[in-house]
């Protein structure tokens, strides 16, 4: 199974328990397994066996088709990704208190080298459409950018994230009224 699959599986586990108001323990006795168990399969950190899969789903009082409707099993996706910062995941880790984790994305990539950079855009800041050799990856920082595509248009703000093949042709255009400061990550194949 792909790490995404496995990470939209073990978000649903979790989501779903928080929705019926249920402890990881309750959750554990109804599926018959241990509290770990159920812990590290929320935080992605196990695959469960089909069979244990099937009963934890069961204890969540879902029907197994309705369980998986919504889980993304293609490896095809749009050839842009948006976020936004209402639809990161929060999570915890065990042992750790005050810390505030937000999955802004997690996304399977081949690459043989990554590049982090902070981009900051003037008011009046452009450039034509350029096309690179790499995903990229962009999170709003600050101000609010239209990406432009050949095709398509997408407003980020702060705290928007963006997926998408570098090689679509694309150039960012600063809609605010102030300097607008991203970081990108490049993944080069």
């Amino acid at each position: 199974m792909q790490e995404e699959i496995l990470l939209q599986i073990s978000l649903k586990i979790k989501e779903r328990r928080k929705e019926l108001g249920i402890t990881v323990q309750e959750l554990a006795d109804k599926a018959e397994v241990s509290k770990g168990l159920i812990s590290q399969i929320e935080n992605s950190r196990t695959i469960p066996s089909l069979m244990v899969l099937m009963d934890i789903i069961k204890s969540l009082e879902i029907d197994l088709n309705s369980f998986f409707k919504n889980i993304n099993f293609h490896k095809k996706d749009a050839p842009v990704l948006v976020k936004r910062k209402d639809q990161y995941q929060k999570f915890e880790k065990e042992q750790a208190v005050g810390f505030n984790y937000s999955r802004i994305l997690t996304k399977n990539i081949k690459f043989s080298t990554a590049d982090f950079v902070l981009l900051e855009l003037e008011v009046n800041a452009h450039r034509p459409m350029v096309k690179t050799e790499a995903f990229e990856f962009k999170y709003m920082i600050e101000g609010k950018v239209e990406y432009q595509f050949s095709k398509k248009k997408v407003i980020l703000e702060k705290g928007d994230s963006m997926l998408f093949d570098g090689r679509l042709s694309h150039t960012p255009v600063n809609i605010g009224h102030t300097k607008a400061l991203m970081l990108v990550v490049y993944f080069f194949e």
